[in-house]
């Protein structure tokens, strides 16, 4: 195994670009497709490119958001102490391998943003701490955790469809999440990953002293906190920047409108899980002037990625204004049965995910395509949609678009892990794969 991990990483290692490349890259190529497959002239795929490519920017932004205000209240001196010591009780590469995939994972389930974050930072802590870890497969082992992400509490299918007047309510009513991620086949298959996952990534490490590289302690982004200034020179500004009073006060009026929120049915969404992370952060931080140096800290890990999204949102509206995506799926159901649709709802899943890596916006386009082939065949709704989600999650190890986060915090290329990320696609598509397929047999 760890013989395919080297001539895997040699292979990324020498032809793949970075990140903002592959976007340029599966632009031209979705391009190529539109032209080639559905006979759209270059002018028109031209336009819809353009025309979709701001239409992800509030999703940019959310994302944007998310990513710092995670980052921020992990290195909160509360949260950040307990991630150090965590980290110090890990002696050997082989658990902090398994610690790292199990934060990543866990994390992601309950909420993918933080789960992305979270994950990201506890590696670099225990490549840190770990005396011969491989720091390239630390991270890896911490971004594989976001496998679990849609059939976790904040996965977008299973959250739409639950929820009432989604946009596919007639065609398929509303599927409970008892149905979804909490039924037993996706209990069972989170539960075998949570479990394997991590002695499968532990399993990769290099046993060659010479093949593993450690952390550069200069890639570590060091908490610059200001220091307050002496009681006699400090201006009416520095006490007001100072304040605890000001930030406490401020950190608990966003919890108390959390707790309203709740009580008042409020369902998760990603901007409440902003909103709370962004006033969660000001309360532990307490002082403001803290807080706006933590994030001053935190702008490295998204300033290499703002820009890139857009490129996806204009794939996204290439494959929509040209019927690519609908045709895709298409080709999926029409070799379907009622058994058999949701393995192949998988399948395109994971497909399409490759070239428009957004959970939400792809079931918009794919699920009246796939929910439609459901009640035709007397397929599961339940399966069918989860289906696809799951392939979306599972293409996503090899998609550069969610890691990047990842890569930021940790200062890889995307390079250095991608080698890993294959093998580890492998495993899960193993495990998926039967998930799925035996879902569809034992639902139809």
């Amino acid at each position: 195994m760890h013989g395919m991990a080297n001539f895997f990483t040699r292979l990324i290692s020498r032809y793949m670009p970075d990140p903002l490349v592959v976007a340029i890259l599966l632009t031209g190529l979705t391009v190529v497709l539109a032209i080639a497959v559905e006979g759209t002239s270059p002018f028109e795929a031209t336009r819809y490119w353009g025309d979709g490519f701001w239409s992800l920017l509030a999703f940019s932004m959310q994302m944007t958001v998310i990513l710092l205000a995670g980052y921020i209240l992990a290195k909160t001196p509360l949260v950040d102490s307990s991630l150090d010591r965590i980290a110090s009780r890990v002696k050997t590469p082989f658990m902090a391998i398994v610690v790292a995939t199990l934060v990543g994972a866990i994390g992601s389930w309950l909420n993918w943003g933080f789960g992305l974050v979270i994950g990201g930072i506890v590696a670099q802590k225990l490549a840190v701490n770990v005396k011969g870890l491989h720091y390239p497969l630390v991270i890896a082992a911490a971004y594989s955790g976001f496998a679990l992400y849609g059939i976790g509490l904040s996965g977008s299918v299973p959250l739409l469809i639950a929820t009432e007047g989604h946009f596919l309510q007639d065609e398929m009513g509303l599927i409970p999440l008892s149905e979804t991620i909490f039924s037993p086949v996706l209990l069972i298959t989170s539960a075998i990953i949570i479990c394997t996952l991590p002695l499968f990534n532990a399993w990769l490490h290099p046993k060659n002293p010479n093949d593993i590289i450690e952390i550069n302690p200069d890639s570590v982004i060091k908490s610059t906190l200001p220091s307050k200034p002496v009681n006699e020179e400090m201006t009416i500004a520095d006490k007001l920047n100072h304040s605890r009073i000001v930030g406490i006060g401020i950190g608990l009026l966003g919890m108390l409108y959390i707790a309203l929120y709740a009580i008042d049915g409020g369902s998760l969404n990603l901007n409440t899980v902003n909103f709370a992370f962004l006033f969660l952060g000001i309360l532990l931080f307490a002082s403001p002037a803290n807080y706006l140096a933590a994030l001053n800290d935190g702008i490295r890990i998204v300033s290499g990625i703002i820009v890139q999204y857009p490129f996806y949102a204009g794939i996204m509206g290439i494959l929509v204004g040209s019927g690519l995506m609908v045709s895709f799926a298409n080709i999926f159901v029409d070799i379907s049965s009622a058994n058999t649709l949701p393995i192949w709802s998988f399948l395109s899943g994971a497909v399409i995910n490759l070239l428009a890596p957004s959970g939400g916006g792809q079931w918009a386009v794919q699920g009246p395509v796939m929910i439609e082939a459901a009640t035709a065949l007397g397929a599961s709704h339940a399966a069918t949609a989860l289906a696809v989600q799951v392939g979306d999650q599972w293409t996503n190890m090899v998609q550069p678009f969610w890691i990047l986060p990842v890569l930021a915090i940790s200062g890889l290329k995307l390079r250095d892990v991608m080698g890993y990320m294959v093998l580890i696609l492998g495993y899960l598509g193993v495990i998926y794969g039967t998930a799925i397929w035996i879902w569809g047999y034992i639902s139809a």
